[in-house]
């Protein structure tokens, strides 16, 4: 297994076979073979949560920078809108007006 936290994998699990004794299963070994599992499990468990709350946070995150460039394109400043207008205007002068206008 790649994780070192988990030990056992589902086929390991699968096909794992307990000794028997004179009345069935060794007790002790499969107390200790359950333990194992119970221990993977738990560290699956943490190992989810733990994703779930980055997964929540890179969401949030997501969804503000999603909303910046809408509000940032949404309303142009007034500075920049006239200064486009008036740069307009002028080449327009330019035209009509030839360059004798600005000499």
């Amino acid at each position: 297994m790649n994780n070192p936290e988990v030990r056992l994998s589902a086929k390991e699990i699968l096909d794992k076979e307990f000794k028997t004794s004179m009345r069935g299963y060794n007790p002790d070994e499969v107390d200790k073979f359950l333990d194992s599992v119970i221990q993977d499990y738990e560290a699956f468990q943490k190992k989810v949560a733990a994703l779930e709350q980055e997964n929540q946070k890179l969401r949030r995150e997501m969804k503000q920078l999603q909303e910046r460039p809408q509000r940032q394109t949404a309303a142009p400043t007034a500075g920049s809108t006239n200064y486009d207008i008036l740069q307009r205007l002028s080449n327009l002068e330019k035209k009509v007006f030839g360059s004798k206008l600005y000499e």
